[in-house]
């Protein structure tokens, strides 16, 4: 299979699932929506694959957005951008990624946001209450080098380039006029970092109000697919959705764990996708990829 380009190293994207995820999406996509973003894995499954004709990348983070419009409409712009920033560092000085996230957390820079997230630990973006960077360097590497990062935002480009639409905002405005003939991907925080100490994405949704909305689009005959808990071993993220929203439950083969291996516990780690009623029949097991590969620990 073709090595699908990726300019934004995020953890917990799904641009490993892309595969099985997309193997389960409804033919003739008018418009697809992503609304929880990060590093849109699924619109670029989508838009390699032409499951769709249209799309939306959308977010609550906007530098996030940002970044992805300017990597759609001017990817020359976002490499030289990127490569300004990252020959700015050297191995011996390691209070330039301190220097960098000071600077995105006063300007809201899109390509400081994305040097940041190829450089932090684990490629994990973390905020604090009140909305800045915190997360800390990497001192084992120095992110995706330019060349890499350029061919990744043309590839990209040339995928979605007059076919996407961005939006920044809550993922119910920006999917509020989706049709029965759309599909909608949504992979929103889950509940173990909206809940307790540990908030470390830019906005949190909490159970109820998730459901909430997904209760919306079944009324308006929306198709969805949502990404939600799962479990690694015997830990388990969050609780099942109700059943009244009639949803179908696939369980999905994510690969072993690759945190849990650092901690001499090789465990599997199994996600949930949930699909909207009437576009698939129930699977019984955990469904597995043909090549199932380590992957990281995407919650």
């Amino acid at each position: 299979m073709m090595k699908l380009p990726h300019a934004i190293p995020y953890q917990g994207s799904k641009r490993t699932l892309a595969p099985l995820i997309g193997r389960y999406y409804p033919p003739e996509i008018k418009v697809h929506y992503e609304p929880f973003a990060g590093s849109a894995a699924m619109t670029i499954f989508a838009a390699h694959h032409r499951l769709a004709k249209r799309f939306v990348i959308a977010d609550s983070l906007e530098p996030m957005v940002a970044l992805h419009r300017m990597i759609v409409e001017t990817p020359q712009k976002v490499a030289a951008a990127y490569r300004a920033v990252w020959q700015g560092q050297t191995p011996d000085q390691p209070g330039y990624f301190n220097e960098v996230r000071e600077r995105f957390n006063t300007d809201g820079d899109p390509i400081d946001l994305l040097y940041l997230t190829c450089r932090c630990v684990k490629n994990a973006i973390r905020f604090n209450r009140h909305g800045k960077f915190t997360q800390s360097v990497d001192k084992r590497r120095l992110g995706m080098k330019p060349d890499k990062m350029e061919k990744a935002v043309e590839g990209i480009s040339q995928m979605l380039k007059g076919k996407v639409e961005f939006r920044a905002g809550d993922w119910l405005e920006t999917t509020g006029d989706a049709k029965p003939a759309d599909f909608v991907y949504m992979d929103p925080p889950y509940l173990g970092t909206t809940v307790g100490r540990d908030k470390r994405y830019h906005r949190q949704l909490l159970s109820e109000a998730l459901v909430g909305g997904l209760e919306t689009l079944l009324e308006r005959d929306v198709r969805f697919a949502l990404s939600y808990d799962g479990m690694t071993g015997d830990k388990v993220y969050g609780p099942p959705l109700p059943d009244h929203l009639g949803l179908t439950r696939l369980l999905l083969h994510a690969g072993t764990s690759s945190q849990a291996t650092l901690s001499g516990k090789p465990e599997t780690t199994v996600e949930s996708l949930y699909m909207s009623p009437g576009l698939v029949e129930p699977v019984d097991g955990v469904i597995k990829r043909e090549r199932p590969e380590q992957v990281a620990l995407a919650f």
